[in-house]
């Protein structure tokens, strides 16, 4: 034991700032929401045990949930295929031996690195309001371009072409997943007289399948998590009439807006539960379609 207290412990000592943080700042609010998942909890008063009354209100008469699921799933749905594809398509490009890429993998990167902040949220409203950029540019070549931030049925696209637009980080590990495919592969293919789409299906796309993965799980779980961009866009509210009311705009709503921090707590504890499922899901699917060098057989 003292041998390996001498051995280990210096290691644990440069590891104690971040234990105290990890069970003080996240363990403890995390076992704390879920007990208030089971109370009634308006800040002003004590929590009061209701047991599962929470999730039988959510599930059964609180039609505002299904919404937020549906706009969420929505935005999952939509957002993620089309962000990979375009972050695939870009590090394509780019894996052609392009003059000044580190230039290009900077510009193309920086999106990534503001998308999350509220300055990009605040600017995105402006571009698509109906006297923004949008509408001044759609109208140039003679279309009448929508009120986007108005019109329900189109204010979703908003933040799905802004989801879009932060493709810097999935493109940068597609980059790197490129590179690693060996060069020889694709001359072999050309020499048999394979094309462009046979080469991408028949080589890149199963070779790149492991790192596809990868960014489909961190993308598919960033999207659930999408905040700041639908809280700013939609004032706060989710408005036009709730389509841009994420789960997490809804739970902020619930928190900090009606102070019902109980059913908030127990609303994040079923997004959490979805992201896991989702999740679960992707993994259980990739042995499917996912093959690893190293495996045999």
């Amino acid at each position: 034991m003292k041998k390996l207290l001498q051995k280990s412990g210096p290691g644990y000592v440069f590891l104690l700032p971040w234990l105290v943080g990890f069970l003080c700042l996240a363990i403890g609010p995390i076992l704390g929401s879920l007990y208030l998942a089971f109370t009634k909890y308006d800040v002003s008063s004590a929590p009061q045990w209701i047991g599962l009354d929470n999730f039988q209100y959510m599930f059964t008469r609180d039609r505002r949930f299904w919404k937020a699921l549906q706009v969420t799933s929505n935005f999952v749905l939509f957002s993620v295929p089309l962000k990979l594809a375009f972050a695939l398509a870009v590090a394509m490009l780019l894996d052609k031996g392009v003059r000044m890429i580190g230039l290009y993998r900077a510009l193309f990167y920086l999106p990534s690195i503001l998308g999350g902040s509220i300055a990009v949220a605040v600017l995105w409203r402006q571009l698509f309001a109906n006297d923004g950029v949008v509408n001044a540019g759609l109208s140039l070549i003679g279309i009448d371009g929508p009120h986007w931030l108005a019109n329900p049925n189109v204010s979703l696209t908003t933040l799905i072409v802004l989801a879009m637009w932060q493709f810097g980080s999935p493109m940068l590990i597609f980059l790197a997943g490129l590179r690693a495919i060996p060069q020889e592969l694709y001359e072999a293919a050309e020499i048999d007289a394979a094309g462009p789409f046979r080469r991408f299906f028949a080589i890149t796309l199963p070779l790149l399948a492991p790192v596809l993965f990868f960014n489909l799980v961190l993308q598919m779980i960033d999207a659930f998590k999408s905040f700041n961009s639908a809280f700013i866009i939609s004032n706060g509210k989710g408005s036009p009439l709730d389509s841009l009311l994420f789960v997490t705009v809804y739970i902020y709503n619930e928190a900090f807006s009606y102070f019902r921090m109980g059913y908030a707590s127990a609303l994040a504890w079923v997004l959490l539960v979805i992201i896991a499922a989702f999740t679960a899901i992707a993994f259980w699917t990739s042995k499917y379609w996912v093959h690893y060098e190293n495996e045999r057989g």
